[in-house]
């Protein structure tokens, strides 16, 4: 079984644009997402992303926190093209730029179109106590947040989310 250990965060400014190493488009929908997690119809979410020449066919754990059961298959680029098309509810699109802080890479996505202006760092860890670089522009942890999850920025995007939405916390210790 495939686990992920990932953690979210929002930036504080924009000086990790000078340590990029390279970026890639990303166009992500969902076969299973956040109308039928919500109901409570489904257990997991299942993602097909296209970046580049590659496709992949994802399902992720529907759980809050750190730590979710994973499954990444590859898949022909023209499927997912077709699976995008016609299947998903809505297609994310996002810039992934990636940037190394003392050996761990931090995968820093900059939401396109209708979730235009939230930029979000994610590092996955080996374990869920791992170590990892603070570097000054990583901001506020949003690991636990559901709604920076991508699986929810389809049904619910940025540009719709209220001021409180932005600044809240809900609770969650950062």
């Amino acid at each position: 079984m495939g686990i992920e250990i990932e953690r979210k965060f929002l930036l504080r400014d924009d000086s990790w644009r000078a340590q990029v190493e390279h970026g890639e488009h990303i166009a992500q929908g969902y076969l299973v997402g956040a109308p039928a997690l919500a109901a409570g119809h489904a257990r997991a979410s299942v993602r097909v992303r296209r970046a580049g020449g590659e496709a992949w066919l994802n399902i992720k754990a529907a759980r809050l926190g750190i730590e979710r059961a994973e499954y990444d298959y590859a898949i022909p680029p023209d499927d997912a093209d077709a699976l995008l098309a016609t299947l998903c509810d809505g297609v994310l699109s996002k810039r992934r730029h990636h940037v190394t802080v003392a050996g761990t890479l931090f995968e820093i996505d900059e939401f396109l179109g209708d979730n235009a202006g939230l930029v979000v760092a994610e590092v996955e860890l080996p374990r869920a106590d791992a170590p990892f670089p603070r570097p000054p522009w990583l901001g506020r942890e949003v690991s636990a947040l559901a709604r920076y999850y991508n699986v929810n920025l389809i049904a619910h995007p940025y540009a719709g989310w209220t001021q409180a939405e932005r600044d809240a916390n809900d609770g969650v210790n950062t």
